[in-house]
């Protein structure tokens, strides 16, 4: 070791103060495995450059990568009872309920908002994964309603992400009876002659699927994302059968039907953009 290594070098850390470097400077890719700098994942909107991989988003990068300008109005969901069973299994769910609103900054695992997609009025509901899940309690259908309220009290269109497991196990009967309430409220939208579009991302599974999900007058999905009610497993194991190549995502539904369209999250603005002015100049016509 020379005097440089032992002498100077200390000297300099202490004057110029020892810097921490962040944890989430880099992002590993679920697909490829590759290791991607925190900016560049940023300006490809969460999109791997490397093998085009969708990565999860937030529900507010959802909003701000979805509005004109990233601009756009959150309104204040209905409070609804916090446990209402006492749900208690390896940790309280008040606990649980605590932890997810620290990590997410959120009240619960959906965000409603309005503004302006491509210049067309909408209203938008994102659902967050990375609270518990995305699952769908009491909280999620009171917003989902909400949304639908709003979307007909300002004649505009209903547009919901979704990424769920499915309904919260922690409100029991509570959480199944949001299914039919969301229907409800996708109906409410129907009813008031105005568009309900569904962009379905990685995961859309469980009641979330089975309900308001499939639902909508049109339905997109993004590139990769799976989309199913049971896991392949489940399925495999009840028909005994080798499920295809890909079954359950974006790709394979698209090329079966039951989805209208697969677009890419760079373009997914854009054709939301054309979509709304488009129904919007037939709902002109017929009226």
């Amino acid at each position: 070791m020379s005097w440089l290594t032992e002498y100077v070098r200390p000297k300099i850390r202490t004057l110029l103060g020892r810097r921490e470097v962040p944890e989430n400077l880099w992002v590993q890719c679920p697909a490829c495995q590759q290791m991607m700098f925190h900016t560049e994942l940023e300006k490809t909107l969460k999109v791997c450059s490397h093998c085009s991989h969708h990565l999860r988003a937030s529900a507010a990068e959802r909003l701000r990568w979805t509005f004109d300008a990233g601009v756009a109005t959150r309104i204040e969901l209905p409070k609804v009872p916090l446990d209402p069973l006492r749900f208690r299994d390896s940790q309280r769910y008040v606990d649980r309920l605590r932890l997810a609103r620290e990590t997410t900054h959120q009240d619960d695992a959906l965000v409603v908002a309005h503004g302006t997609i491509g210049g067309q009025r909408a209203v938008v509901a994102v659902m967050e994964f990375a609270f518990m899940g995305g699952s769908m309690g009491a909280a999620v259908g009171e917003g989902i309603v909400a949304a639908a309220r709003l979307a007909v009290l300002q004649d505009a269109p209903l547009i919901l992400f979704t990424a769920s497991g499915g309904a919260r196990m922690q409100e029991g009967a509570v959480s199944l009876m949001q299914m039919p309430r969301s229907i409800i409220a996708t109906r409410l939208v129907k009813d008031a002659g105005l568009p309900f579009i569904v962009v379905l991302t990685d995961p859309t599974t469980g009641g979330v699927t089975a309900s308001f999900a499939m639902l909508g007058d049109l339905q997109i999905a993004e590139p990769g994302a799976l989309i199913g009610f049971a896991g392949a497993r489940v399925i495999a194991q009840t028909v005994r059968e080798k499920l295809p190549e890909g079954f359950q995502r974006a790709e394979y539904l698209d090329e079966h039907g039951i989805v209208d369209m697969v677009v890419k999250r760079s373009d997914l603005a854009a054709m939301l953009g054309r979509v709304l002015a488009l129904l919007r100049v037939k709902e002109l016509e017929a009226a």
